[in-house]
């Protein structure tokens, strides 16, 4: 079996943060109803010990996302979840990992509360209001439920445009890294309030996998209520069989996965999950999909139970420079290059030197994200990938086509020889970047 690239799969029911020794005592996982969450319609059932599928005894830093329906039923939240799930994680806690958790439920928290579940279009001004109302009950059930184990949490409202930003990126990482060296956990949602739709995560997956890849956590285990990837459509077809693991998340699984659209309780399905899953991969980081209404889910994984759907890390990953540049950064403009200079970016790991530029688009600053795309149609939509250039575009416009050598010519100076050097290029798809290239020369 394939299960990189599975025919007819379904969605069925530069700066690191400082490892930190941990704080607490080891503890052994029990298996206490009152802490986990039972499975509707089914009684608990021993899974089978098998091969782990990462080491959970060197897990230190753990990424949690939570789903809407996980936090929310049709009454509102679900605090009786939530409590069991902060029992959970604290048992993990107690094992000495450090927990993020990434949390959906605002949008959905405040239509419950407003009793407005389906009433009225869903325009954004109303989904950014019934944010700033569902916000303040979720964080507040959050605290409660930690609160019963002596946890102290913090909220972080991010947008997109706020990890797109470098700085901006690396600040929220050193947020994260003293609030985990305080020893509280912190809650981390998209801040909806303010976020337009052209600079939104699009759903909480991906806000996920960026905060798992941004805080380096060991393992991102994304919460929903579905057991994971099926081979078919499980309502449809009752023997279908989960998959348990995914080698490697391709084109072709991500469109078996398909393009649901989530619910009417949140923005994102198993295809933006699988999306997640496989960005993590490439950046070395592990995941899990698994049900978060499963009894003791959290400790019954880190005790190796093969549930859910496991996703495999890539063996070349992305630098976390990179992994950056291709998920997280959001370009302000465009070079258009030629064949020569994409054969020898995708192919030998160089530079890009602005000989190899045929074009450019849109108004940026030395320093600024650009997408390079070449006109015959590498990757989607013409896209090789994502680097950051070293000149503004008035001043690239003028050197593109010219060799090196002519640069203090044209422009009085040379800043550099290249217009985007390999370190601060990430390339796409099976064009990645080689970090390994021993040829650090140029195309151009």
């Amino acid at each position: 079996m394939n299960n990189g690239a599975l025919p007819g799969t379904f969605a069925g029911p530069g700066t690191g943060l400082p490892r930190l020794p941990p704080r607490h005592p080891a503890a052994t996982f029990e298996s206490s109803g009152s802490r986990g969450l039972p499975s509707p319609g089914a009684e608990r059932r021993q899974a089978p010990r098998m091969e782990r599928r990462f080491d959970s005894k060197k897990t230190r830093r753990v990424a949690i996302k939570v789903g809407s329906r996980i936090i929310c039923n049709d009454q509102g939240l679900a605090f009786d979840r939530l409590r069991a799930l902060s029992g959970q994680m604290d048992l993990l806690r107690r094992r000495g990992m450090e927990l993020i958790v990434v949390s959906s439920g605002a949008v959905a928290a405040g239509k419950k509360k407003m009793k407005d579940a389906r009433g009225g279009p869903a325009t954004l001004i109303k989904k950014q209001a019934l944010a700033a109302i569902g916000q303040v009950h979720l964080m507040a059930a959050w605290d409660k439920a930690f609160s019963a184990h002596d946890v102290k949490v913090a909220q972080i409202l991010l947008t997109a445009e706020d990890l797109a930003d470098r700085h901006r990126f690396i600040h929220a990482k050193n947020t994260l890294s003293a609030l985990l060296e305080m020893s509280v956990v912190p809650v981390v949602n998209e801040n909806d309030t303010i976020a337009t739709e052209e600079l939104k995560f699009g759903d909480n997956d991906a806000l996920g996998g960026l905060v798992a890849s941004m805080a380096e956590a060991d393992i991102f285990i994304n919460l929903t209520d579905l057991d994971g990837l099926y081979e078919s459509d499980p309502r449809r077809n009752p023997a279908a069989a989960l998959i348990k693991v995914v080698e490697k998340v391709t084109p072709a699984l991500l469109a078996q996965a398909g393009k649901d659209a989530g619910t009417p309780l949140g923005t994102g399905g198993m295809h933006s999950k699988v999306k997640a899953a496989g960005r993590l991969a490439e950046r070395g980081l592990p995941s899990l999909i698994a049900n978060g209404l499963t009894r003791d889910v959290l400790p019954r994984l880190m005790d190796g139970e093969e549930l859910g759907t496991f996703f495999k890390p890539s063996l070349k990953p992305r630098g976390a420079k990179k992994h950056w540049l291709a998920f997280a950064a959001r370009p302000k403009g465009k070079l258009t290059i030629d064949r020569g200079a994409a054969e020898a970016l995708r192919d030998q790991g160089k530079s890009l030197l602005p000989k190899g530029i045929r074009e450019t688009e849109g108004v940026f600053l030395a320093g600024d994200p650009v997408t390079i795309a070449t006109p015959e149609g590498d990757g989607p939509g013409g896209e090789l990938g994502v680097g950051l250039v070293n000149y503004p575009s008035a001043e690239l416009r003028r050197i593109m086509g010219r060799g090196s050598r002519e640069i203090p010519g044209i422009l009085g100076f040379c800043h550099s020889e290249e217009a985007i050097h390999r370190d601060n290029l990430a390339i796409f798809d099976d064009g990645r970047d080689r970090e390994d290239a021993k040829d650090g020369s140029a195309a151009g």
